[in-house]
């Protein structure tokens, strides 16, 4: 998903579904993700050490997960500046094999409500591999 034009706070209703989209996660990116972040846990690139604390293997970094979440809103909107307040709950992992598919992480949202001064709640479904990895996660987006 790329970002596309503004969206209208006219033109959205509630219950507006948001196409879904999917953002491939291999090792690299979580590598990259460390660099940027400064978060060099070993859970996030060392197999050996993930599988050694009890982990299915190397899973990606939470805030990288959330991340994900806020890129389809902002995609969505086409503006990054448009997203008021982003929370969400961590549920599951994301686990990320070390082979050149990696995994997805796959997001889809609904409108779940108008609010006052042009701005929209938005409920995110975050999932990977089949499974929620967020939960409780919301948006509200200004809109043009």
């Amino acid at each position: 998903m790329t970002a596309t034009a503004t969206i209208n706070y006219d033109d959205v209703e509630v219950g507006h579904e948001i196409p879904a989209a999917d953002y491939p996660v291999r090792r690299i990116n979580l590598v990259m993700y460390a660099g940027a972040s400064g978060d060099f846990n070993p859970i996030h690139w060392n197999e050996r050490f993930a599988k050694t604390v009890g982990l299915p293997d190397v899973i990606a970094h939470g805030m990288f997960t959330m991340a994900q979440g806020g890129r389809f809103i902002t995609d969505w909107v086409g503006d990054p500046g448009a997203v008021v307040d982003y929370g969400v709950r961590f549920s599951s992992m994301v686990v990320v094999p070390d082979d050149d598919k990696g995994t997805l992480i796959q997001v889809s949202g609904t409108v779940e409500k108008k609010l006052e001064h042009r701005r929209v709640l938005v409920a995110l479904t975050v999932r990977s591999g089949g499974t929620r990895v967020l939960s409780r996660a919301q948006a509200v987006v200004q809109l043009a």
